[in-house]
Parts: structure tokens; sequence; C-alpha cells
């Protein structure tokens, strides 16, 4: 019996099924996708609806599934890709919401492991974080911060690691490290090509996108307004600037907690008024856009929506990302 692992496939319902084809699977043979099935490609609902229904196939939870839960949850705002995603679904989407909130981390195959995004070095399955198997830009940071090496090259666990989530290669082939790490995804959603991986034997099967259909579903799904007096256009904040901008809240909030220590470790703090206390947190925070964060934080009002509010737009993000980088 074969698996077939696929990467990234992001909404292309025909270059999937073109590489089912290719992949010639039996009924017996399973299907894995690493995760990111769903946003920024023509048919969403299509390939959704496929590990949804079909016998032997499973789906991981990727960042961009993530995103869609977490939004519902309220926990973040969804993006662009998954704003034209939800109007797709219609009617279907809290469906869709129901199957991917119940998605894993992982899969832990006879001959691999599949991730959608990294893995830690030296840390079992159970201790993993799903910001690091997701893939999300906290991830990201995490393990830049902890690691001086692409996370990558120091894998040791002891199955072949299959994963999604970035085009490692730049190309339309997938990335293989040491033979131990396989990157599937080759972005066929911007127009190069989709992979899958057939196990047991690591058969790499690859087929072309047909389009560049980010630029078409971005094209389809624009503002067509024309109203008789000027809108006020709203920002737009890409997958990667939410991802920044969580990145962001968790420092922002650690912060506020150790400047919350050092005041109640004070004589007769924790007896002074409300007002006192937030004159005295704002000595030690600041003023200014970061000092409005963490004075959020220290209320338990900082989330991603009251960040962008503050933030105003993803410049400014950058802009404290920086100054906290220096």
């Amino acid at each position: 019996m074969q698996t077939l692992v696929i990467g990234d496939i992001h909404g292309c319902y025909d270059e999937f099924q073109s590489l089912l084809d290719k992949a010639g699977l039996t009924k017996d043979d399973s299907i894995v996708s690493v995760g990111d099935c769903v946003d920024r490609g023509p048919n969403t609902p299509a390939v959704l609806s496929f590990f949804q229904e079909k016998p032997n196939t499973r789906l991981i939870m990727g960042n961009h599934e993530r995103k869609h839960v977490r939004a519902d949850r309220h926990e973040v705002k969804l993006a662009r890709s998954q704003k034209i995603s939800r109007i797709q679904f219609g009617e279907t989407y809290p469906d869709a919401l129901a199957f991917m909130s119940g998605l894993p981390l992982f899969l832990d195959l006879p001959d691999a492991l599949v991730v959608h995004g990294y893995f830690e070095p030296s840390l079992p399955l159970s201790q993993q974080r799903a910001t690091v198997l997701c893939g999300t830009m906290g991830g990201d940071n995490y393990l830049r911060a902890h690691y001086h090496r692409p996370w990558y090259e120091l894998y040791d666990g002891g199955k072949p690691l299959l994963v999604g989530h970035h085009n490692y290669s730049n190309t339309d082939q997938p990335f293989v490290y040491q033979d131990h790490v396989f990157g599937l995804d080759t972005d066929c959603v911007t127009g190069r090509a989709l992979t899958g991986l057939v196990l047991p034997s690591f058969k790499i099967v690859s087929v072309p996108s047909r389009a560049n259909y980010w630029a078409q579903v971005r094209q389809t799904y624009s503002e067509t307004k024309t109203p008789s007096v000027p809108a006020r256009k709203e920002v737009e904040w890409s997958d990667n600037d939410e991802e920044r901008l969580l990145y962001l809240i968790g420092e922002t909030i650690q912060r506020a907690n150790a400047l919350l220590l050092e005041l109640h470790s004070e004589p007769e703090f924790a007896s002074l008024p409300a007002r006192k206390q937030a004159k005295l947190f704002s000595g030690k925070a600041g003023t200014g856009i970061y000092g409005a964060l963490l004075h959020l934080a220290r209320l338990n009002q900082l989330n991603s929506i009251s960040a962008r509010k503050v933030l105003k737009s993803p410049e400014m993000l950058s802009v404290i990302l920086r100054k906290l980088d220096e």
C-alpha cells in the first residue's frame, strides 16, 4: 500500500486531480496533504471537500487552516486570502470551520513524519510548539531567536520529515536536504508546480501549474465600488503581517508582565489607587505607540484587533519591531 503526501494545494483543485492521476494510486492507497490546502486558489471549497468526504485521505493543519479557526474564535482577524475563501465557501463555511478545527498538527507515518511547517531539534513530538509545527511567523521567529542555523539543518528525528509551507528551492522542484528533510511546497498557486512524494518509495511526482491563480483571484475579488464620496481605504494586512503582529503581541505581553513584577516588588504598590498604579506603570512603559500597547497588555486587552487599531498600518508594525530588535 502506498501513501501520496502532497505539498501546499491552496485551492488548486485541477492540478490536485492531475497529480492524483499521475501518481496512479489504487483504492487501497492513501492521500495526505501537508496543510494549506485552502486560500489563494480558485477552488478552495472543492479541495477541502475532497478531504472531508473521500476515504483514505488525511489533512494536516497548516497555518492557513489555523488562521480560519483562530479567527472564528476571535483570536485573530482574517487576512485577505481567508476573507476570499469565506466568500467562496458561502453557506458551507461553518462546516468547513468545524472540519478544520479538528485537524492534527502532525502525522507519524511508518516511513516518515509529516508536519506543515517546522520542527524544533532535540524535542519529542509531545513537546513541539504548535506555532513551530504549523509554521506561523511566531514559530519562525522563535526558531530564529534560539538557533543560528536553518531549522532543517538541525533536524535530528529518526524518520525522514516531510513539510510544506515554504518553497525552499524557489523553483518548481521540491527541496531535499540530505535525504532526511523534504520540502514539498513548489508554489502551485503562483504558477509553478504541485508536488507530491510517494511513500514508501520516496518517488517524487509533480504537475505544472496552469496559472498564477493568486493574482487572478485577487483581481476577481478586488474592490469594484465607486462611491460618490471618497471612501476611506481599508488597510490590508497580509498573512505575514498578521503573523508578525502575533509575535509583537507575545513580546509586548511578556514585557508588560515583567514591568508589573518590578512594580509589585515595590512597597505599597498593590495598595495604591488604580490611577496611581497606571501612572507608575507609564513611567516604566514610556509613551508613544509601544507604550499604548504595553498599557493594553497591562489591562489584558491586547489582542490582534486592539493592536491593529493602535498601530494603524503594517508599516508602523515594522517600525516597532525594528525598535525592539535594536
